[in-house]
């Protein structure tokens, strides 16, 4: 008997076992990197990147008035009718958009500017008495939705913000607490909705390396009717 010739056969045999276990094993952790990487593209969005917003400095080199503002739904509001305090009234803005002051009922307020109600206010009273003048004065603003900052998600206080003028994104994180223990900053987004082209955009935005680091380029202008959407960490 070839005991040279039985042991070769079993050591070649031995050798394609061992290849395909091989081949098994580096199929499996291709199978799982390709999972680890899916994932994390799910966890990133999949998409393209999103879009860089310039920095902005943390006090404004040039102070200066933002856009008109609008009165909102639960806005609190001062009529004042010169020489008739009786059809002046202090009343807050139903969150049907109006408002009733006496002699008016039903009056629009939501989305115009006080001087704008004010000039309707007027135009309602001249049936009654002759030549009003009239004001209109915000006590307290909460703002329409186009004018509101919202920051939502991974934060102490998740909340809609009245937009000031000059106003960045430190000030928001500031009037919202800061981030909450498992906030993923650094994966933040903020959406902002175009008004001449009609069309939304999210932007990357640092809060990690805002708040943590103190990175003063990861701090942005913002705009009115921001949204920011701060996602908590996975792990």
């Amino acid at each position: 008997m070839d005991f040279r010739g039985i042991g070769a056969e079993l050591y070649r045999n031995m050798g394609k076992r061992c290849e395909m276990a091989l081949t098994g094993v580096s199929r499996l952790v291709l199978g799982l990197s390709g999972a680890v990487i899916g994932l994390s593209g799910c966890a990133s969005g999949g998409g393209q990147p999103a879009a860089q917003l310039p920095a902005a400095s943390f006090v404004s080199a040039s102070q200066g008035p933002g856009e008109d503002y609008l009165i909102g739904p639960l806005d609190q509001l001062t009529i004042f009718v010169w020489r008739n305090p009786e059809l002046g009234a202090k009343v807050q803005v139903r969150p049907d958009g109006r408002i009733t002051t006496p002699l008016i009922a039903d009056m629009p307020a939501v989305g115009k500017t006080p001087a704008k109600l004010a000039e309707d206010i007027k135009a309602q009273l001249t049936q009654y008495i002759k030549e009003p003048l009239v004001s209109v004065i915000v006590d307290n603003f909460s703002g329409t939705y186009s004018q509101q900052i919202r920051v939502v998600g991974a934060t102490e206080k998740p909340a809609s913000l009245p937009f000031r003028a000059n106003m960045t994104l430190l000030d928001a994180m500031i009037a919202v607490g800061g981030l909450s223990e498992y906030a993923s900053g650094n994966k933040a987004r903020l959406v902002r909705y175009d008004k001449a082209t009609g069309k939304q955009t999210e932007f990357a935005v640092r809060i990690g390396d805002l708040l943590k680091r103190g990175d003063t380029k990861a701090n942005v202008q913002l705009q009115p009717g921001d949204v920011i959407i701060i996602p908590e960490s996975m792990f």
